[in-house]
């Protein structure tokens, strides 16, 4: 793994009606991954077997966790536990940080 300061803005880009993402770690433990979604995008509800932190780093994203809706703005995170299902959606264009703990 290479060790230098990166810059989140030089690794990522919004792109046009699309969401993008990079795996920055990837460990049998868990994955940082980064994310960048274009306005109005976002991934469908659904569940993951592990406990999740989304920490916003750009723009204003709404987060449904069990069915309740929160609004995640720059320098803001929440936890998305295990097995309950959430939803993503850009209330604004945004990128995140998914930080998935699997042991």
């Amino acid at each position: 793994m290479e060790l230098k300061v990166q810059n989140i803005n030089e690794i990522i880009n919004y792109q046009e009606d699309s969401v993008v993402s990079k795996v920055l770690l990837k460990k049998d433990t868990g994955n940082v991954t980064l994310f960048a979604f274009d306005e109005n995008q976002g991934l469908s509800e659904h569940t993951t077997p592990f406990d999740a932190m989304v920490q916003i780093v750009d723009g204003e994203a709404e987060i449904t966790i069990g069915g309740e809706p929160h609004t995640v703005k720059k320098d803001e995170f929440i936890i998305m536990p295990a097995n309950v299902p959430h939803a993503l959606k850009a209330i604004k264009k945004y990128k995140m940080i998914l930080t998935m703990i699997k042991a």
